[in-house]
């Protein structure tokens, strides 16, 4: 399947009183990967609200293995797993000097048309020709 990856590394006001990331940040690298994703197909935010579709986060599941902490070079690499019927990203977070892998996650998103705003049991064509292409 298709991946891309970014390199974070955790500031200082990502952490909770711990001294290690807060759990709810976890979900901006999440992202980070994810529009590194999209846009590797040419489908980021823009272009799909130019062809008539939204497609919000309907789950979000994240495994936190190991805390991330303060400047640790972290690469965040986001996978689709599934884009027939919905989009199915699975991320992984791997410390850059280990190798260890310190958190897994997936993100479920679901096409609704925005002139009806009705929920899409199928990934629109362009979703599809856009993910064949690169395969």
């Amino acid at each position: 399947m298709i991946s891309a990856e970014v390199t974070v590394k955790p500031q200082f006001y990502d952490l909770d009183p711990m001294q290690v990331v807060w759990h709810g940040n976890y979900v901006r690298f999440l992202e980070q990967a994810r529009c590194a994703l999209l846009d590797k197909i040419a489908f980021n935010y823009e272009e799909m609200s130019r062809t008539g579709y939204i497609w919000p986060v309907v789950d979000m599941r994240i495994k936190y293995v190991r805390p991330l902490r303060f400047g640790q070079e972290v690469k965040v690499i986001a996978t689709m797993l599934e884009y027939e019927n919905r989009l199915k990203i699975g991320y992984r977070l791997i410390d850059l000097a280990s190798g260890e892998t310190l958190t897994k996650a997936h993100t479920i998103q679901v096409a609704v048309e925005i002139a009806t705003n009705e929920l899409c049991f199928e990934s629109p064509a362009v979703l599809r020709e856009k993910v064949q292409r690169l395969r």
